[in-house]
């Protein structure tokens, strides 16, 4: 029985790669093999037209830069309402402000993204009538497919592909290099999505720059970097919050969470900037106790400037419980032990 097929024409983003090695570092190297299929499978969906888009065009979610290197961007392949969100939808058509045909579809781009909806999208960083995220290519996505290169190579050697698994690394060394040359901003001292339209760098600070730190791709200076600017501008309160503008959408602010919580400590621990990490990590912790105290719920993201507010924004209400939300407080409590 079919059950909401309208959503075949997106994916979400790809983090089966990283889920594959973490089981195999539990279970052992034959994980890569059980999982090559499906790993090769979504890897081909995210890289069709890699073989025949010329530089300075794109196709689907392939953008080819003038230099020749392959990035990705988030793409449906539909142009019509989204079936979930239709009159929601409609309403942004009939206010759109760009000159651009293309809005259903960068709406919903951006629900492929998972950052549904947020400032990174915007063409004037604050209202959802400028949606453009067709024309944005994110420094996360890139990171993650960085990421899926780096284990796809690892699982074709583990079944003795030594050419295929070859083959995968030149890719992740070669994506490594255009990350660090597209993405970084030498002057603000951190990672920026790429608007493909101006060729320049969005300046929509968010928690997405910090995916270079999580996937090792960033040097040691532009860690430091990275996370001198998460300590002056990110931490809250309560944990770090998403972007520094306050849009009335989800995926900015006041609200932080989980998983982006979970990437920058991560990523910042990857670099031995412990005492930052550790801070961010109590935060949140903290503020998941004390709402969990006042309500009885662990929640899917919170309000982290003002500690004593829920958080909110976007299409639908704050959802109870959350996975995620339940996870990294496990692993977080694991990695940051106190007293009890």
């Amino acid at each position: 029985m079919e059950n909401r097929n309208y959503y075949l024409s997106r994916s979400q983003p790809p983090y089966f790669a990283l889920m594959v090695e973490l089981l195999a570092n539990k279970k052992g190297k034959s994980i890569y093999k059980k999982y090559l299929t499906a790993l090769q499978k979504e890897y081909a969906f995210w890289m069709d037209g890699s073989l025949f888009t010329r530089p300075g065009s794109g196709f689907r979610r392939i953008v080819v830069m003038k230099d020749g290197e392959i990035l990705n961007r988030y793409h449906d392949d539909s142009t019509t309402p989204r079936q979930e969100s239709y009159y929601e939808d409609v309403q942004v058509g009939l206010g759109y402000q760009n000159d651009d045909e293309n809005v259903y579809r960068h709406l919903r781009s951006g629900a492929e993204s998972g950052w549904d909806f947020s400032s990174r999208w915007f063409a004037d960083t604050f209202h959802l009538t400028t949606i453009e995220t067709a024309n944005i290519i994110p420094v996360d996505l890139n990171c993650l497919l960085y990421k899926y290169e780096e284990v796809l190579a690892i699982a074709y050697k583990s079944v003795g592909q030594v050419s295929e698994s070859e083959f995968l690394q030149s890719k992740a060394s070669a994506r490594k290099e255009a990350i660090n040359k597209y993405f970084w901003n030498n002057d603000e001292q951190f990672y920026f999505d790429l608007n493909r339209s101006t060729a320049s760098h969005t300046m929509r600070w968010s928690l997405a720059g910090t995916m270079p730190l999580f996937v090792k791709i960033a040097n040691p200076l532009q860690a430091a970097l990275v996370s001198g600017q998460v300590s002056k501008s990110f931490l809250k309160p309560g944990g770090l919050v998403t972007t520094l503008y306050n849009t009335g959408q989800q995926w900015d602010a006041p609200n932080g969470w989980p998983p982006l919580q979970y990437i920058t400590i991560k990523g910042l621990l990857n670099y031995n900037f412990k005492p930052i990490a550790d801070t961010i990590a109590r935060r949140w912790m903290l503020i998941n106790e004390n709402v969990y105290k006042r309500t009885g719920k662990m929640m899917e993201k919170y309000n982290v400037e003002d500690i004593n507010l829920l958080s909110g924004g976007g299409e639908y209400p704050t959802q109870d419980g959350f996975g995620w939300t339940n996870g990294v407080y496990l692993e977080l409590d694991r990695l940051f032990p106190r007293q009890k």
